[in-house]
């Protein structure tokens, strides 16, 4: 079946369809409004899979791909125009310019934390440039998987865009085939895996992977506000999200303030959160199991659970030590360490020994410190004051860098990533200059000079 799908989609690409404008953002709109008709739909899938409340739902998936839709159909008329360049003098009399042209064959690989978004987002922005589409969501979601997979048969003919999902053989016999481009969201392993079965066919990817990712709190920032942006940003979904902060440095001099903060926000944001119904679940055992042992040291709030429901409370672990179990990996989940440090080159060391963050938090009200830290470390993005928001844009692109990830997406960069740029110089025929055609001469070498230098 995959393998017809992916032959199907190949000879409608091949055919010019995607090429009308018109008819990708008809496309479109009809996602969105079937979004739209499909939204409790959703939301119940979501609290079914990850125990998402529909507020939550709505805010940090259905919300956002809405959004990012409505971007795409305001905007994709001017995106898909091609772009005048200037020519070179040498080049005189000619035009240059770029236009964008679809890759053709997509492969979607989405997560399943955040599900709808992260499939319907790279989805958008593939159909947007004039691809095709073959969407693989994770099994381990899979009330979600299952109401994309209706959606996306009510608007596209399976040639155009298609969802599959099943067992992890069925991500192994996609990776056979070839496409044009791949487009995946996960964690390390499997992506390298991906980035591996791209390169046996040069096909270009990009990866949106993870990381640790820090929340640095100095000693001029606001400290109740941060706690609460913190705690806003690592418990959403009960931590498991890619760009939750997965650690906080805080000064030495304000970390027990800070920590009594993070401990009332808590308290305030997900009271009871074991019989909350707000607040969600760990996504499978085998997650459930390697979270709650990271669960150890000195805890300064939460660290109880409960295995029937696969709940584990908002848990602060202080003072953590980097070497912590929670500092040894990518946490995911309702665990925060919270680390001190008293000089630059403490929080740099802290930084530096661990993976590369796919995003990074800074609360300060010193410019010169935003200026030292954002410029000093690498990472995908992230926010100065605040935390996770940043992915909520369209009008910046989000990615990660090294090991957190290649390449970027959302609004018009999502049109961008699913494009290929083509470069035109278009050369008039009513003149022909000499110079650059043998034999050469003293003469034709000095006007070459003259022009090119």
């Amino acid at each position: 079946m995959i393998e017809q799908l992916i032959q199907s989609q190949r000879e409608y690409f091949k055919s010019g369809k995607t090429l009308d404008v018109g008819q990708r953002r008809t496309y479109l709109r009809s996602l969105k409004k079937a979004i739209l008709a499909h939204e409790d739909e959703i939301a119940n899938a979501l609290a079914a899979d990850l125990g998402k409340s529909h507020s939550e739902s709505y805010m940090s998936e259905i919300g956002m791909v809405l959004e990012d839709l409505s971007c795409h159909i305001k905007h994709i008329a001017k995106w898909a125009k091609r772009k005048n360049k200037r020519s070179p003098l040498a080049q005189f009399p000619s035009k240059s310019f770029v236009m964008p042209s679809p890759y053709g064959n997509v492969l979607i690989i989405s997560p399943w934390n955040y599900p709808f978004l992260l499939s319907m987002q790279p989805l958008a922005g593939a159909i947007a440039a004039g691809n095709t589409v073959l969407l693989k969501p994770s099994r381990a979601s899979a009330q979600t998987s299952a109401i994309m997979q209706k959606i996306i048969n009510e608007v596209f003919p399976s040639e155009l865009a298609a969802c599959v999902f099943g067992t992890d053989s069925v991500n192994d016999e996609v990776l056979e085939h070839k496409f044009d481009y791949i487009f995946f969201t996960g964690g390390k392993e499997i992506g390298t895996k991906v980035y591996t079965a791209a390169a046996a066919r040069l096909t270009p990817v990009t990866l949106e992977l993870g990381g640790k990712s820090p929340a640095i709190v100095d000693k001029t920032a606001k400290i109740d506000l941060a706690a609460k942006r913190i705690v806003f940003g690592k418990f959403l979904n009960v931590g498991q999200t890619c760009v939750a902060p997965d650690y906080v440095i805080a000064h030495e001099s304000i970390a027990d303030e800070l920590v009594e903060s993070i401990k009332k926000h808590i308290a305030k944001q997900y009271p009871n959160a074991l019989e909350n119904a707000a607040y969600g679940k760990i996504i499978s055992e085998r997650h459930y199991l390697r979270v709650k042992s990271l669960i150890c040291g000195d805890i300064a709030c939460g660290g109880a659970y409960d295995d029937e429901l696969r709940k584990i409370e908002p848990t602060v672990i202080y003072p953590a030590t980097p070497d912590c179990p929670a500092m040894r990996q990518e946490i995911f989940g309702p665990v925060l360490p919270i680390l001190t440090y008293s000089t630059d080159a403490e929080l740099f060391d802290i930084i530096d020994r661990n993976p590369t963050p796919l995003a990074l938090y800074l609360f300060t009200s010193s410019g010169k410190a935003e200026k030292r830290v954002l410029s000093r470390v690498a990472f995908g993005g992230g926010c100065v004051n605040d935390t996770v928001i940043h992915i909520a844009s369209t009008h910046i692109p989000f990615g990660g860098v090294g090991g957190s990830g290649i390449g970027s997406y959302h609004g018009e960069k999502s049109f961008e990533t699913f494009s290929h740029f083509k470069s035109v110089l278009k050369k008039s025929t009513a003149i022909d200059m000499p110079i650059r055609y043998a034999p050469y001469s003293k003469g034709k070498d000095k006007l070459i000079r003259f022009f090119m230098k």
